[in-house]
């Protein structure tokens, strides 16, 4: 049986989404970061890193417990795993890993940068805040021109690297961005929003938000 920790954040909504498409069973744990409880020493025993989400895998390889934690890591970890939505070998392998690579590098840091100065400053950081903003809308131009090439993130096929972006996205008011002008950007986060393994996924990652 696979364990999910998580709450609904850009992140932890990754592996669900990537489980639910992939057709495997797992357990979704709340850990509410809104009270801390990634925190909490039981939580740090499987991440010192305070982070959601964390994948437990009770069949791990050699058939033992498996943890693991950072978004990326899991979903190549779930890909090679189950042989879906990664390419075995050869260019569209290294398309997926380009993306996944682009995401951790450069989308995830300055949405969380611009929605944590937006957000949570103590006292106003216009410079840095109009930094991470601009980032973010130069990144979101480059994907808006990459999929006026591209049905998916990384060529024609669904992959990983599209529910990696799709998670950020799925949230992209915290760091106050958005999709207009960006009709290539729009029309892909649509298509992935209406997939039916990912609306099931959001469905449930969300109820962990309403039992706040």
């Amino acid at each position: 049986m696979i364990e999910v920790h998580a709450f609904a954040t850009p992140n932890s909504v990754k592996v669900p989404i990537a489980l639910e498409e992939m057709g495997v069973e797992y357990l979704l744990k709340p850990v509410n970061v809104r009270r801390g409880e990634q925190k909490e020493a039981s939580f740090l025993a499987l991440n010192p890193n305070a982070k959601v989400p964390v994948l437990i895998d009770s069949e791990g390889p050699s058939d033992e417990p498996f943890v693991l934690t950072e978004s990326a890591a899991i979903l190549v970890y779930l890909a090679e795993k189950t042989g879906r939505l990664l390419p075995a070998t050869g260019v569209a392998r290294g398309r997926v890993f380009e993306q996944l690579f682009f995401h951790a590098s450069a989308l995830s840091p300055a949405f969380g940068n611009a929605g944590f100065f937006r957000r949570f400053a103590t006292e106003p950081q216009p410079l840095a805040e109009a930094r991470f903003v601009g980032e973010g809308n130069r990144l979101l131009d480059l994907l808006d021109m990459l999929l006026t090439e591209r049905r998916f993130m990384a060529g024609e096929a669904f992959s990983i690297a599209d529910i990696a972006h799709f998670g950020w996205l799925w949230r992209r008011e915290f760091p106050g961005l958005t999709l207009d002008s960006r009709p290539h950007l729009a029309r892909w986060f649509e298509a992935i929003a209406a997939r039916p393994a990912v609306q099931r996924a959001l469905t449930r990652v969300e109820a962990l938000a309403a039992q706040a």
